[in-house]
């Protein structure tokens, strides 16, 4: 039997030894709050690093890169928490104190916040705190999404680039959650199901966040708390990476969570309005290596019938 603990926090590493421990070194440790670091398959076995600098922390190591939902799932099943806060390996919690224990209990205060709201309703199945990123006058990131639209599937992130000016103070309902910083209910994921891991990277928290709400769950952001995220520490901003997976799991999120016929008229935006968007433009700054991903994302979608199986249910983008 699980011998359960209030608050499991996960986070993925991959090659991202200093900024894990960045953030290890900025969560209050207690004894009703687990770390699981992941180990993601990177080049050294940087979880044995980790095990050794923080005995508390549960280090796992996976030989082969799971991908973020892989990861994460290897998380979720060494897991004891009733609740889990999963945070992106590049990411810390800040605070305004001077005092280490100041600093820790502050931070502390945020996450209870995050679960107290969690608590006040059995509906609530994900909550984002806001985010923000960790450089410059730290802009924001994250303060909600808008919904994702029935054909081109394009949103909005609320406040994204703004100057945090308060402006985003109101707890509310969002469509999804963000993947730098999300608290999850277990019986949620018991529920709805695991990550879908046909994605590797990428768009694993939008259909994630589907899976949980046709649970009968709700999703909210929570500005109580306060994640400060490095962003893109792992991929690089406009990588080969980046824009192969980017380009695929369009497809992917399509295929799996959009009904004919407007499934084909989303195909259709994304072959004649997307893809060549895309590749005129890294044609024009002379990014071969970007054209050279993008297209093989395309083509590998087309030649496999990826679907993630153990989670193809209805959706809601009828």
């Amino acid at each position: 039997m699980r011998n359960e603990c209030r608050l499991s926090i996960i986070t993925v590493n991959y090659n991202g030894l200093k900024d894990t421990c960045e953030l290890i070194d900025t969560i209050p440790m207690s004894n009703d709050i687990e770390v699981i670091v992941v180990d993601n398959g990177s080049r050294v076995d940087e979880a044995a690093v980790i095990h050794f600098r923080y005995p508390s922390v549960t280090a796992i190591r996976s030989e082969q890169n799971l991908g973020f939902a892989g990861g994460n799932n290897l998380g979720i099943k060494a897991s004891k928490g009733k609740y889990l806060f999963f945070i992106n390996n590049d990411t810390v919690f800040r605070s305004g104190k001077t005092e280490v224990a100041d600093q820790q209990s502050e931070i502390r205060n945020q996450i209870e916040a995050l679960m107290a709201r969690m608590e006040s309703s059995k509906e609530i199945g994900m909550i984002c705190p806001k985010i923000r990123f960790a450089w410059g006058d730290n802009p924001i990131q994250y303060a909600g999404f808008t919904p994702l639209s029935r054909i081109t599937l394009r949103n909005k992130g609320i406040g994204y680039g703004e100057k945090d000016k308060g402006q985003y103070e109101q707890p509310h309902l969002t469509p999804y959650a963000h993947g730098a910083a999300m608290l999850v209910r277990r019986e949620a994921v018991e529920r709805a199901g695991l990550m879908p891991e046909c994605y590797f990277l990428y768009y694993e928290e939008l259909d994630w966040s589907l899976m949980i709400t046709r649970a009968g769950y709700t999703i909210w952001y929570d500005p109580l708390c306060t994640i400060y995220h490095k962003e893109s520490q792992s991929t690089g901003q406009n990588s080969p990476l980046k824009c192969y997976y980017l380009t695929r799991n369009r497809f992917i999120f399509a295929r799996r969570n959009i009904h004919h016929p407007i499934r084909i008229l989303t195909y259709i935006y994304l072959l004649i309005g997307v893809y060549p968007r895309d590749v005129l433009k890294y044609l024009f700054n002379r990014q071969y290596n970007l054209v050279h991903a993008t297209t093989r994302g395309l083509l590998d979608f087309i030649s496999t019938r990826t679907t993630c199986q153990q989670s193809s249910r209805s959706s809601s983008l009828h």
